[in-house]
């Protein structure tokens, strides 16, 4: 598995337990309460 590092981006929803993440490439991903991230748009 690749080594991916994550920043994670301040928005309202995490008060409800939606986290959205941008990694190395730029890429958007998303976190459900205890789901896995899975990623919801990247840039080509």
């Amino acid at each position: 598995m690749p080594y991916i590092h994550f920043s994670e981006i301040w928005t309202p929803l995490k008060l409800i337990g939606i986290r959205l993440y941008r990694d190395d490439d730029r890429g958007l991903w998303v976190k459900l309460w205890s789901l896995p991230r899975k990623r919801i748009w990247h840039r080509p």
